[in-house]
C-alpha cells in the first residue's frame, strides 16, 4: 500500500562537511543552531546597512566635490 502524501524531508544541518537531521539533535544543540541562524541573519542585515551607508557616503562625497568646484582652496 502506498501513501498519497509525498515523503516529507526533515530539515538538515550541514556543518563542517557533515549533515545532521535537525529533529534528531538534542534540544540544546537545536537551540545552538537557532542561535547561529539568528546571528547569520543579523550579520546579513548589518552588512546591508554598511553597504547603504557606504553608498550614501559616496553620494555625499560627490556632492561635496561638486560644491567645492568653484571654491578656491587656500594654500
Amino acid at each position: 500500500m502506498t501513501s498519497s502524501d509525498p515523503e516529507k524531508k526533515s530539515p538538515m544541518l550541514s556543518f563542517e562537511g557533515n549533515k545532521y537531521p535537525l529533529q534528531d539533535l538534542p534540544k540544546k544543540t537545536q537551540e545552538l543552531v537557532k542561535g547561529m541562524q539568528v546571528a547569520d541573519t543579523q550579520l546579513r542585515m548589518h552588512e546591508d546597512t554598511i553597504k547603504v551607508l557606504a553608498l550614501g557616503r559616496q553620494v555625499l562625497a560627490l556632492q561635496l566635490k561638486n560644491a567645492l568646484k568653484d571654491v578656491t582652496p587656500s594654500e
